[in-house]
């Protein structure tokens, strides 16, 4: 499955719109932000990504209460995720739930008529990231591209 994280970060594009760069203390699974509260930098349900932590580094929809707790000095961004970017990520992890393990299997064989084959799996009409362990960049690429940051 991908995250939010892994799609950011394939898109070189954590559609940031402020970053604090301090000393964080996670508790209790909870990261204390309150200057990006005060500030209404960061709402309810919006994303942010961590950067610098040990154990926390990644995406997530605040308030996050899953995080390790910690002490560490680096950023945290408040992001603005467009929603088409949620439905794509939706998107990729269904194809992957379709798709994924049948693309894991290195051969595909077919037998008819007395006559058998193997050959390298791949998926029809994807291109050589296939060969690359990572189809769905294929399938998705025109979505991908517009929000790709060079």
């Amino acid at each position: 499955m991908m995250t939010l994280t892994d799609l950011c970060r394939e898109l070189r594009n954590y559609f940031d719109t402020a970053r604090y760069y301090d000393t964080f203390t996670i508790a209790d699974g909870i990261i204390n932000l309150s200057d990006m509260l005060a500030d209404n930098s960061l709402q309810d349900g919006q994303y942010f990504r961590i950067v610098g932590s040990v154990f926390n580094d990644g995406v997530y929809k605040y308030p996050a209460a899953e995080l390790t707790d910690e002490v560490f000095r680096g950023a945290v961004w408040a992001m603005a995720v467009p929603r088409e970017v949620v439905l794509l990520l939706d998107d990729i992890n269904k194809w992957l739930d379709t798709y994924g393990a049948d693309l894991q299997k290195p051969y595909q064989s077919e037998s008819f008529g007395g006559y058998s084959y193997t050959l390298k799996g791949s998926l029809s009409g994807s291109s050589s990231t296939a060969a690359a362990g990572e189809p769905w960049k294929a399938q998705f690429s025109s979505r991908l591209a517009r929000w790709r940051k060079i």
